[in-house]
């Protein structure tokens, strides 16, 4: 028979069953860093094998980003086959292998330089997106499926192809928009090997929605559509709701091009790129980068507040028709290329010089990484490594 206590002892007994539950709530509540600074904790504390999570930071280092540290070099030798290819935007040369690894919000590895601002290539669009989040939170951006060209009427969206464009079509990269930008041509961007100008210049148009194509032109209209919008430079945006809201530096910078000012309301605006393509784009530390990560692993709270919206995170996460594994510029592991053996719900920004901030949501994990070898398998590799570290 199992004796049940009483009185003062029973008292004693349930007073400690409680302090044990407050004590296992605080350690379950998720820490945010304050500005300015960031709380590490050991890797056992936050359930790592401390040997195999230093193996996961070596395999990083080892595998450092195959291009010139001087990055103009490298995006001359990357685009040589671009018509007229042109840096049109800032660029700056890069460290080596930098990165953060963080469990429940606490940073468990470090490695290189993550308090250095540096170029991120196309994580940029990552951020384009977010403040695409933002219109949509205001009420703005409703109805994605809303044509661009009933709020940009300045002949971008002219003609019965661009005129079919949605802003989700813009966001998910199948918009197919024909026409140039800044100066630049859509068709120039990464064209197939092999053809001459006619032939780039004449290539086939798939209907909006229906075809996947990754172009940075196109990018850049996204965010002229924005900014066509929102009337507010796009950095501005980034920073009063997204970037100050977590606490980000004021390190951090959004590049345009040189030629890319835009009057709107009387005044002069840079319209920013979505990437380093043809310079430019978020020039950030790994340590703001994982601010912006946190923030998407925790569904756009902070420390308690609602800084973006769970539905517009849902949305920019969900596979889109013509690209399974792409949401609203950011990859899935989604569709035949998914790795089976990693998280279904496992999504990252991806840029030039395996610039990654890769958030899963299955272990509370956030992994950014810099100029690490872009190869896909490298990356897997290394989520491996770190997610097989866990006790």
């Amino acid at each position: 028979m199992v004796s049940i206590p009483k009185g003062r002892a029973a008292a004693r007994l349930l007073a400690a069953a409680c302090a044990a539950c407050l004590s296992a709530v605080a350690i379950a509540k998720p820490y945010f860093p304050p500005s300015g600074s960031w709380q590490t904790a050991t890797p056992a504390s936050q359930g790592f094998d401390a040997d195999r999570l230093q193996a996961a930071v070596q395999y990083a280092q080892a595998h450092e980003f195959p291009a010139p540290r001087d990055l103009r070099v490298m995006n001359l030798e990357r685009y040589r086959n671009e018509p007229g290819y042109r840096m049109l935007g800032p660029m700056k040369d890069r460290p080596g292998p930098t990165g953060l690894i963080i469990r429940h919000g606490y940073i468990v590895a470090s490695w290189g330089e993550p308090g250095r601002v540096d170029m991120t290539f196309s994580v940029t669009k990552s951020y384009l997106s977010t403040v695409a989040g933002v219109a949509y939170d205001d009420g703005l951006l409703p109805d994605l499926s809303a044509r661009a060209a009933d709020v940009v009427w300045d002949g971008s969206f002219d003609g019965e192809h661009n005129g079919k464009i949605s802003w989700e079509n813009l966001l998910n990269q199948s918009s197919d928009w024909r026409g140039q930008l800044f100066g630049l041509d859509d068709w120039m961007d990464r064209p197939p090997a092999g053809l001459t100008l006619d032939q780039m210049r004449a290539q086939p148009l798939h209907e909006p929605g229906t075809f996947f194509k990754y172009n940075d032109v196109r990018v850049n209209l996204a965010a002229y559509a924005l900014l066509q919008l929102l009337h507010k430079p796009l950095p501005a945006v980034l920073r009063e709701r997204i970037m100050n809201p977590i606490g980000a530096s004021p390190s951090w910078r959004w590049y345009g091009f040189e030629n890319a000012k835009v009057e709107i309301d009387g005044q002069m605006m840079v319209s920013v790129t979505g990437g380093g393509h043809f310079g430019g784009g978020m020039f950030v530390s790994a340590y703001d980068q994982a601010r912006f990560g946190l923030l998407f692993l925790n569904e756009g709270a902070w420390d308690g507040k609602r800084v973006l919206s769970k539905r517009w995170i849902e949305r920019a996460t969900t596979p889109s028709p013509a690209k399974p594994n792409y949401g609203y510029m950011w990859w899935l592991n989604h569709g035949p290329s998914a790795w089976p053996d990693l998280p279904p719900d496992l999504f990252y920004a991806d840029g030039v010089g395996g610039n990654y901030v890769i958030v899963d949501r299955a272990h509370d994990l956030l992994i950014v990484t810099r100029w690490m070898d872009e190869d896909r398998e490298v990356l897997a590799g290394m989520i491996r490594r770190v997610i097989g570290a866990l006790q």
